[in-house]
Order: C-alpha cells, then structure tokens, then sequence
C-alpha cells in the first residue's frame, strides 16, 4: 500500500547547515534519501549493472570508428540502402498489422458484452509465448510443405518474403498492443465520452473524435514495442527469407573472417532503433490525458453488441486460430507424423536435455537479473540524483538493442578479452542479463514505489545496515514485482535466438538452437517435439504473470 508523499518525513540531512526536515522535496520524488551517499553495497552492482548493459554498444562504437573510410562506403552502398528499406516497410506493416488486431479485440474485451471477455483476454495474449520461428516453422510446414495445405488445396502456397513475415510477426506480437490499449480503454473516463454523446455525436462520432485521440498515447506505445519487436527479429526473417537488418547481420558475420560489414549493419540498426524511438516520442506527444477532478470514476458502460455478437465471437475465435491454434496442432501434427515415420526416438530424449540447458541458461539469467535489478531500483528510486538516474537508464541500453547487435559485440569482446569464459554458460548467462535486465528492473522499481520509505528508515533507525535492511526489509517488501520481473526475464531467455546461437557454449544444445538446426534444414517433423516442449515452458512464467495482472489491463 502506497503512502501519499507528504506523509512522508524527509530523512536528516548529514550536510552542515542543512535544515533538517525542511528540504523542499521534488514532485514525484517521496522517500528520497536526501543528502545521504548511497551505500556501496548498492552502488557496485549498480555500476556492474550499468557498465554490463554499455559495453556492447561502446565496443560496436569502436570497431566502427576503427573501420574509417570503408565503413562508410559499406553504409552507404546501394545493398545497405535496401536492406533500410526492406527493414523500414517490415516495421511499418508490422505495427499497422497489430494495430487492426489489437484495437477491435481490447474495445470488444472493455467496453462490450462480449461473451467470456475474460478468458479471451487470456487466450488472446497466449501467443506471447509462441517465438517468431516456431510460427514460422509452424506456418511454413503448413502451408509450404504439405499438412494443413493439403487439406486445404494449397500445397505450395508461396508464403516466404514480406508478406509470409509480416504476417508470422503481426500474429506473435499483437498482444503487446493488445495489452497496452486494452489498459488504456479501462483507465480512460467514461464522461468524456457520455459528453459527447450527450451533444448529439454517434457512437462511431465519439470513438474518432473522442476515444481514439485519448488512446494515442497507448497506440504509440504499443506501436513502439512491436516495431521494435519486428526490428529485432531474427528467426521470421531468416526461415521467411527476407533481408531485413536482422539476416542480413547474420548472413555478414557467417560469410568470413571479416566482419566489418556486421559492425556497420549493426550500428546502422542501433541508429534505426533510435530513430524510431525519437519518432514515436513526436507521435505520443505531451497532452496530458488523466482527469482533474476529485472524486470516484463512474464504472464504464458495457455496449450491447445485439446481431453483431456472433461476428465479434467469429472475430475472435479466428485471431486465436490463426496466432495459437495454428501452430500447436501443426507441431502436434509433425511429432505424430515423426513418431509415425520412424523419427529415432533418442532424438526426443536429446530434446528433453536441451529442455535442460535452456531452463538453466535462462534460470541462471533470471536470478541474476533479479539481483543487479534490486540495488539498481532503490538507487533509482530511494537515492534519485542525477547519477543514479544516469545509472539506471544506463542498464536500458542492451533494452533498447536488437538481440543480434547486443550478441555480435558480447562474440568480439567474448573473443578478443573473454578467454576461457567465450562460447561457455556465463558468456550466454551476460548476454541475456544485457538484453533482459530492464524487465527486472521495470517491474522492482514499480513494486518499490509502492513501499513506503518509512519502514526502512524506521529500521535503519533502530541501528540496522544498509545491506540488512535491503535484504531483510526491502527486499521481501518488492517480492512480487521481483518475482514478475524474474518471470519476464525467464519468458524471453526461453525465447531468444541470435545471442543463443552465437553465445551458446559448445556442443551444449537448448530448445532454440534444436529448432533452428531442424527447422534450417527442413526436418520439420524433428523440431516439432523442441518446439512444443519451448511453448509450453514459456507458457509457465506466462501463467504467472497473467495471474498476478502484471501484463496490464485485466479486469
């Protein structure tokens, strides 16, 4: 339970002439230790955490400066200038893709009748879990191989290049802007609407004019993550053949001993990400959109859907179909049609192995998350000066970079410095830690503004430590958002291919390399097992998240 701000104490002061208790604290800043140092103990892994996260980016940096004239001419070539533009209309379409799902489906869950609204939420946002190559191996050994499309006519439909991507990528991740609309639809006051509609406006006139203005925020928001999200992918684009930034770094790094080009594509994509980010600031804006009066919000009120219930269930059931149904019974349908063939059943006990590595690379990862998060969310958020501030967006750098740019700098520093740790379980371990430390970090700091400073401060006044009092009082305190923290790390580490495949130690196999060597080759019915196996362990860390509402939006 969150205590207002200006209940508040400000802590004593340890500077000379300070007046205690009498410092003006900064709006939204409650709790901060003002005029106290930070303790070390916060401070080292702090800056581990801060240093881990922008080594990749100062390395890629570099190398670039290193290359000179040659790097430019390589960014500057007409096969570079494609690929921009390959990567460009992939985002593009991506978003607008996710955003005609994704808006109809959270207005049908918030504001409608919708039979069972609660569970197509949760059923709407389980292809979080699918990664991008397993629906694309799923799609392509439906639709380009045989099974499904023989059942339908369509064996040999040409699903590769744009338009097979751009769909595997809209149908896995929707549901981030699925999520982040569906929120806003039920943060958003009622009245705003009723006045419109009490001037005379129709319902259709009060959603252009009224509803989508205020969700605008939310649509760039979720626009954002799923362009980054179509940015960053590697495993669609390289079995759907399409040359965004992505395969065209892998197919560099893979063509020699030389891999400038790699370097100048991936500092052309870290400066595509930043664009982006810039862009979708300018679309987002600085309306402020929250309500200014005291009082209770009115409770929404639910549209009858009358004849048009049985199209929005239709709707639904074949967004499900097409993201989830799909892929489960195509991978179902290759592992019978496997075992039915003779497919050596040592080959599912291999798979139980690699079940094994990628549950403890992605554990490890996790735990490891979850311990730099903490220091780096009490600093943040208990010590707020400029420094700590710093440090922590610091640790969003690796956040904010494709998993391939992040693997590539972490395999020339693993190289060049790293020893015997290159290609072993630590160097994997860091890799996802600077990919995935912001989801930790996100969610502890969120739970530690709900805590109010005055139980710590009370603790310390008793004589405890610091470092007692962030592992005895602190700590348990946070534990749910650090819990949904270490879910989110593990979720994704399950799912990552590019760092796992240029990372992953030596003759040590997990569930995504297993699937990208089967589905590479077009032994579908091989990746089916490690493909249904992945699903269903990421389906894990999903359940809990969606059970303690950490997604956003569920009512």
């Amino acid at each position: 339970m969150s205590t207002p701000s200006s209940t508040i104490p400000d802590a004593p002061s340890t500077r000379p002439g300070d007046r205690r208790g009498r410092g003006r604290r900064p709006r939204g800043s409650a709790g901060i230790e003002r005029g106290r140092r930070p303790p070390v103990i916060l401070l080292i892994p702090g800056l581990v955490a801060a240093l881990a996260a922008a080594v990749p980016l100062g390395y890629l940096l570099f190398r670039g400066l290193q290359a000179g004239g040659r790097a430019w001419d390589l960014a500057l070539s007409a096969a570079t200038a494609g690929v921009i533009g390959n990567t460009g209309v992939l985002a593009g379409v991506v978003a607008i893709g996710c955003l005609a799902l994704a808006l109809p489906l959270a207005w049908l869950t918030t504001r409608t009748d919708l039979p069972g609204a609660r569970v197509w939420v949760i059923v709407l946002a389980l292809p979080l879990v699918v990664p991008s190559y397993v629906a694309s191996y799923a799609y392509i050994g439906a639709f380009a191989t045989g099974g499904l499309a023989e059942l339908l006519g369509l064996r040999g439909l040409d699903i590769y290049g744009l338009p097979g991507a751009a769909t595997v990528l809209v149908l896995v991740s929707y549901p981030y802007m699925l999520l982040t609309v569906r929120a806003a639809l039920l943060g958003m006051d009622p009245s705003l609407e009723d006045a419109s509609r009490s001037l005379g406006n129709s319902a259709a006139a009060t959603f252009r004019r009224v509803t989508l203005p205020l969700l605008r925020p939310a649509i760039g928001a979720g626009g954002l993550l799923v362009a980054l999200y179509a940015l960053s992918d590697f495993g669609a684009v390289s079995l759907l053949r399409y040359d965004s930034f992505t395969r065209a770094i892998y197919t560099s790094y893979r063509a020699g001993f030389d891999r400038t080009g790699a370097v100048v594509l991936a500092l052309l994509l870290v400066v595509f990400t930043a664009v982006l980010l810039v862009v979708e600031a300018r679309i987002r804006g600085r309306a402020a959109q929250h309500r200014t009066g005291a009082g209770a919000r009115r409770a929404q009120r639910r549209v009858a859907l009358g004849r048009w219930k049985v199209p929005a269930l239709l709707f639904c059931g074949a967004v499900t179909f097409l993201a989830l149904a799909v892929p489960l019974g195509v991978m179902g349908f290759w592992l019978v049609r496997g075992v039915a063939a003779g497919e050596p059943l040592r080959l599912y006990g291999d798979t139980w192995l690699a079940a094994l590595n990628s549950v403890r690379a992605s554990g490890l990862a996790a735990l490891a998350a979850v311990v730099l998060a903490l220091p780096v969310a009490v600093l943040s958020v208990r010590y707020r000066r400029p420094s700590t501030v710093l440090l922590e967006r610091a640790t969003y750098i690796g956040y904010a970079l494709p998993g391939i740019v992040i693997a590539l700098a972490l395999v020339f520093v693993g190289a060049r410095f790293g020893g015997p740790l290159y290609q072993s379980l630590a160097m994997l371990v860091a890799a996802y830690v600077v990919l995935f430390l912001p989801q930790a970090v996100g969610a502890a700091r969120a739970s530690l503004l709900q805590v109010p400073p005055s139980v710590e401060e009370a603790a310390r006044g008793l004589g405890q430590p610091s470092w007692r009092v962030l592992v005895r009082i602190t700590g348990p305190l946070i534990r749910p958002g650090l819990v949904a923290g270490g879910a989110l790390v593990f979720l994704t580490a399950m799912k990552e291919l590019p760092a796992t495949l240029l990372l992953g130690p030596t003759g040590q196999r997990t569930l995504a390399t297993a699937i990208w060597n089967a589905t590479s080759e077009a032994f579908f019915a091989r990746a089916a097992a490690p493909a249904l196996l992945l699903v269903v362990i990421a389906g894990v860390p999903m359940a809990l998240l969606l059970h303690r509402r950490q997604l956003g939006g569920f009512s």
